[in-house]
């Protein structure tokens, strides 16, 4: 790409990851410019951080519009484009032994907040939207609404260890509860399972008898404002390439997969 890249961004906190994206873009390491920072939290301190260089930000309170929903259910109004069997069909957050009331409040609340979030983004157009601690999933609603393209995904996302290996929220604590010698952290293509999307480039560090949790995490977030930068860097050039893969298992079935491909 020869002109600038234009990045969204979602926060839920103190927006380290973002500092480091916004540094990057101001230096010209990043052929990009940061165009809105959005959160679910209306005081995450990250806002701060995107008002000290200019970049329009904005909120969209998930906590607010769950309680209002508990209020009053029966004012419930989902957007109007939501379909709750689609959204079910395509989601794996939930296992199917899930409660499936509970299944479709859950995705109805989320899906009226991520039409707020998505009303926002719409008057701030961009090419790619990164989530840098943004502690909410993303529902399949939000997702097929920005990722209009199999081929071309746009929502890019860094997560706290060596996927596949500790999905979920807590990635270095469990790293290191669990006895690992290595942890790291991995950037990669949201998807609509947890933590589940095509890798685009990890970083490791090894993990020391005298090492505890909190060195641990102060390792990964070293290597964190190196990777996610160096990776929307790419993206940026357009050197990120989608492949679908397919392999046949033994009793004839076949899996397909979608890996991503660096050009050099």
């Amino acid at each position: 790409m020869s002109r600038k890249i234009r990045i969204g961004a979602l926060i839920s906190g103190g927006g380290t990851n973002l500092q480091a994206i916004i540094d990057a873009c101001e230096s010209g390491k990043i052929a990009g410019e940061m165009v809105f920072v959005g959160s679910d939290n209306p005081t995450a301190k990250g806002l701060e951080r995107a008002a000290r260089h200019g970049i329009p930000t904005f909120t969209v309170d998930y906590k607010a519009i769950a309680a209002k929903v508990r209020e009053a259910p029966e004012k419930v109004s989902p957007p109007a484009d939501f379909d709750i069997n689609d959204v079910l069909l395509k989601q794996s957050l939930f296992s199917s032994h899930f409660d499936t009331e509970k299944m479709k409040a859950f995705m109805v609340i989320r899906a009226m907040a991520e039409d707020r979030m998505l009303e926002e983004m719409k008057a701030r157009p961009f090419d790619l939207l990164v989530l840098a601690g943004f502690m909410k999933t993303l529902t399949p609603y939000f997702i097929d609404r920005v990722n209009t393209d199999p081929y071309d995904p746009r929502i890019m996302n860094i997560h706290p260890a060596l996927l596949p290996a500790f999905p979920g929220l807590d990635g270095y604590g469990d790293t290191f509860r669990y006895g690992c010698k290595v942890g790291g952290c991995t950037v990669h293509f949201i998807d609509y399972g947890e933590d589940s999307g095509p890798i685009i480039g990890q970083r490791a560090f090894s993990i020391e008898k005298d090492d505890t949790e909190d060195t641990v995490k102060k390792k990964g977030l070293q290597l964190e404002w190196e990777l996610y930068p160096e990776c929307i860097r790419m993206f940026a050039l357009g050197l990120i390439k989608i492949e679908k893969k397919s392999h046949t298992l033994k009793n004839g079935k076949i899996i397909e997969r979608t890996v991503v491909r660096i050009e050099k």
